[in-house]
C-alpha cells in the first residue's frame, strides 16, 4: 500500500515497521493540516496487513509537536455544547493508535507539549532522549484544560497525584523525571535512542501479527473490571492458539531445545533467534 499525498508526514516501511516522521516546520504545530494527515495515516496503517509496528518520530530534533494550534482552538464554539455521547474527531484520531491491532511507539527527541503530549500518551510505548526530550500539559495556564485525552491517559499511567502535578503545574518535564513518573517508558542517551527504538520495533514486527494484536487487545482490557478483563484475556489467548503460526512456532521452539535445562539456563533470545532461523 503506497502512502501518497502527504505534506506534513514522511512514511517509510521496513520489515513490518512503518516509520512515520512528522515534518511540519517551523515547530510541528498540531494544526488542522497535521491533524488531518495523522488521522489519514492512522486509518491507512490500521488496514495495512504488512505493518505490525508503527514508530512516530520527528524530522526536527527540537520539536516532536510543539502543541495544538491556539488559533484553531480559538475558532471552537464559545458556548459549551451539550455533553456528547460519542467521541469527537480528535479523540477518535488519537485513540485509533491505542486500539489498532499493531504496536505503536513514540520516539521523542525534542518537545511534546499539549496535544503533542496527548498524541504520545495515546501510543503504546514512549521513549525519550535524555537532556533533550521535554513533555508537558500547559493548557490550564491559558485558561483551558487538556482536551485531547491528557486528563484521562495521564492518571492511568502515572497516578492521580502526579497527573495533577503535570496538568495543574503546567511545567516542562525532562526525560529523566518523565521516566521516573512513568510518563515515558525509558529515557536513553540521545545517541542510543534511535538504535534502541528501531531494534525493539523490528523485534516486535518479527513476531506473528495475530499474537501482537491479541496481546494488545488483552492489555487494553486491563481497563475493564478484573473479571471482565480476565475473560477477555482468555478469549484472546484461544484466538491466538488456534492460528497456524502459534502451532508451528510452539512445535519449533520445542525442537530447538525449549524446556531442556541447558537451553532454559541460557538467554531466551537464543531460542527466539532459532525460531526466526
Amino acid at each position: 500500500m503506497p502512502y501518497e499525498n502527504y505534506t506534513c508526514l514522511k512514511i517509510r516501511t521496513d520489515r513490518g515497521v512503518a516509520f512515520v516522521t512528522i515534518d511540519h516546520p517551523p515547530v510541528n504545530l498540531l494544526d488542522a493540516p497535521l491533524i488531518e494527515e495523522l488521522d489519514r495515516i492512522g486509518r491507512e496503517l490500521e488496514k495495512d496487513s504488512r505493518v505490525r509496528v508503527i514508530v512516530l518520530q520527528s524530522a526536527d530534533p527540537e520539536f516532536f509537536i510543539a502543541h495544538a494550534d491556539v488559533k484553531m482552538i480559538q475558532q471552537l464554539p464559545r458556548t459549551a455544547p451539550p455533553k456528547s455521547t460519542t467521541l469527537g474527531s480528535f479523540h477518535q484520531m488519537v485513540d485509533r493508535f491505542r486500539t489498532m491491532p499493531k504496536a505503536t511507539i513514540g520516539m521523542l527527541e525534542g518537545r511534546a507539549r499539549g496535544g503533542g503530549s496527548e498524541l504520545l500518551l495515546s501510543l503504546d510505548m514512549r521513549f525519550g532522549a535524555l537532556g533533550r526530550a521535554i513533555l508537558g500539559q500547559p493548557e490550564v495556564a491559558v485558561g483551558i484544560i487538556p482536551g485531547g485525552s491528557g486528563t484521562q491517559r495521564l492518571p492511568r499511567l502515572i497516578g492521580r497525584g502526579r497527573a495533577l502535578e503535570v496538568i495543574l503545574g503546567c511545567e516542562d518535564f525532562s526525560a529523566d523525571v518523565a521516566e521516573r513518573y512513568g510518563y515515558i517508558n525509558r529515557a536513553l542517551p540521545p545517541q542510543e535512542l534511535r538504535p534502541f527504538v528501531e531494534r525493539l520495533a523490528h523485534r516486535i514486527a518479527s513476531f506473528p501479527a495475530q499474537a501482537i494484536a491479541m496481546a494488545k487487545a488483552a492489555v487494553n482490557a486491563a481497563e475493564l473490571p478484573t473479571i471482565e478483563g480476565l475473560l477477555e484475556e482468555e478469549h484472546c489467548f484461544y484466538q491466538c492458539l488456534a492460528t497456524a503460526d502459534a502451532q508451528n512456532r510452539m512445535a519449533k521452539i520445542m525442537e530447538v531445545g525449549a524446556q531442556t535445562r541447558e537451553a532454559e539456563l541460557g538467554s531466551f533470545d537464543d531460542l527466539i533467534a532459532k525460531l526466526a532461523g
